[in-house]
């Protein structure tokens, strides 16, 4: 490999971690080939730091005008879908689809009545469709997911109730 092209591979790293910072990414991978025996594997990933905790100042009580120290306000708890009662969660990695086809009607809808086993959306898999079905019979309370959106394995995709 030439310097020029370890210069343009270099500047070509240095362009997907920009495409990172500026999109607010976590990770980028890309393959870029040169030719039947030549390519370039690229993985550029980023830790995102958590975001800081406020911390209220301790309040101070004067003998001229006595105040009540305030008492820290409790956090609400952070709702997590995938364990609420009902939470149907993705069986495996994929990007989920909310309708058999483009243009079709959505498989179920906030309020409809399921039966075990009614198919209530699809996960493609490695260019495999995977029909997902009800684990119970019950009320579509809410959808967590949208048409198209990329799925994690066990991320939750509606509740039923």
């Amino acid at each position: 490999m030439t310097r020029t092209s370890q210069d343009a591979d270099v500047a070509f790293i240095e362009a997907l971690a920009e495409l990172l910072r500026a999109n607010d990414l976590t990770e980028v991978e890309v393959m870029r080939k040169y030719g039947d025996n030549d390519s370039l594997n690229v993985r550029v990933s980023r830790q995102v730091a958590a975001a800081p905790v406020a911390v209220a100042a301790p309040v101070v009580a004067t003998a001229a005008a006595p105040v009540a120290e305030a008492a820290p306000a409790a956090a609400a708890p952070v709702e997590d879908p995938a364990q609420l009662p009902g939470a149907v969660t993705s069986p495996m990695v994929g990007t989920v689809y909310l309708a058999s086809e483009p243009g079709a009607p959505d498989f179920v809808s906030v309020g409809d009545t399921v039966s075990e086993g009614q198919t209530i959306l699809i996960v493609e898999a490695m260019k495999t469709m995977n029909q997902i079905p009800a684990p119970k019979g019950g009320k579509v309370k809410r959808i967590l997911v949208e048409n198209g959106a990329p799925v994690e394995f066990g991320a939750p995709l509606m509740i039923i109730e």
